[in-house]
């Protein structure tokens, strides 16, 4: 069959819409008719290389639709259902899994980072028969795609398919930043360094939790204004006096939690001076391969802060999403106001532009 799909031919150069062909799923694979894909950071990592992948490749990695067709084996889902899209599939049965961390599972991860699916092939192809590679399994920025069964997680009829697919990843990252990775409590102060789409959605979960205060840090003034709507108690402007600006929210000590949610070395060693002593600095922002942040060891020792990762919100996908679902369904989390704007599949190079200038919350591709 024939698709249109967001594809990086090579570093440096613009997202190209180009139709390829797409073969029918294989055994354990599922044909997903792609209905909303989400704007997301990590994809434009590979546009400046920054992210090594085989190229060509579809970008999208946050998307949901409905499944058209599924190949022999699968028994999760059927034709017809609605899902949305786990990045991050995991067999249940290893280690990882074991110890409650499917997230972290490694038994699928060299096929991922390889383009492929899971036996080692891609399904999209040139005209002339030249493969293009799967970004994260998914390649969601494609009218139609082809996906392992295990990145399939049925959702409700009453969660519209947009607000689906930022669980599949902004929301479900953000979020469980605050309710898994620091288990956040009533009344606990947190700081959250960018203020994007996962910054936004850790906000939203921090003020259902009833954390306080909740405190945005950004350098893009629009991302501070929208910082309120979403439940932050104070807006402070990223730079100098913004660490002297938390402590002074905090009563002179720092937050009890500070969550990084940009990926940049800087900002990771900011949200741990904004920490306070004995309080977890909880870095979720996916840096450039190779970047490394410099702290001070003996201070962690003396001052006893945590410094925890989370990778997609430390979740289980099968839990979590649909836990995330009913948190929207009754207005705890307003997840509605994460969509700033839509685009069709031919203005991907617009909405990153947009992304990147700090002007939306979170855009959506519109199929």
């Amino acid at each position: 069959m024939k698709t249109r799909a967001a594809v990086v031919t090579e570093s440096g150069s613009p997202i190209a819409v180009l139709e390829l062909r797409l073969a029918e799923p294989r055994e354990g694979e599922v044909l997903v008719r792609v209905a909303a894909a989400g704007i997301c950071h990590s994809d434009w990592h590979l546009v400046t290389g920054d992210t090594a992948h085989p190229l060509p490749a579809v970008l999208g990695h946050e998307g949901a639709g409905v499944v058209e067709a599924v190949g022999a084996g699968v028994t999760k889902v059927a034709p017809g259902d609605r899902v949305a899209l786990n990045w991050a599939p995991y067999c249940g049965t290893c280690f990882l899994c074991k110890k409650g961390s499917p997230a972290l599972c490694r038994t699928y991860v060299g096929p991922l980072w390889a383009g492929t699916m899971l036996d080692g092939t891609p399904r999209f192809a040139l005209d002339d028969g030249r493969p293009v590679y799967h970004y994260c399994g998914l390649a969601c920025f494609a009218d139609r795609t082809v996906v392992p069964e295990p990145c399939c997680v049925p959702v409700p009829d009453a969660v519209p398919f947009e607000i689906a697919a930022l669980i599949g990843c902004a929301v479900t990252t953000g979020a469980g930043a605050i309710l898994n990775t620091a288990a956040l409590e009533p009344g606990e102060s947190v700081v959250v360094l960018g203020a994007g789409g996962v910054g936004l959605s850790a906000v939203m979960a921090a003020r259902m939790v009833g954390c306080d205060p909740i405190i945005v840090v950004d350098r893009a003034a629009a991302k501070l204004e929208m910082a309120a709507d979403f439940g932050a108690s104070h807006a402070v402007a990223a730079g100098s006096g913004a660490l002297e600006k938390v402590r002074e929210l905090t009563d002179g000590f720092g937050a009890d939690c500070a969550i990084e949610a940009v990926g940049h070395p800087q900002a990771q060693a900011t949200a741990l001076e904004a920490t306070r002593s004995g309080g977890r600095c909880v870095l979720v922002g996916l840096a450039p391969m190779g970047s490394t942040t410099e702290l001070d060891t003996a201070r962690l020792v003396r001052e006893e802060k945590a410094v925890l990762g989370s990778y997609y919100g430390s979740c289980d996908p099968e839990r979590d999403f649909p836990l995330l679902c009913d948190h929207y369904a009754s207005g705890r989390l307003p997840l509605d106001r994460l969509v700033s704007r839509r685009w069709a599949l031919e203005e991907v190079n617009d909405a990153y532009a947009a992304m990147l200038s700090g002007e939306i919350a979170r855009g959506v591709i519109a199929f």
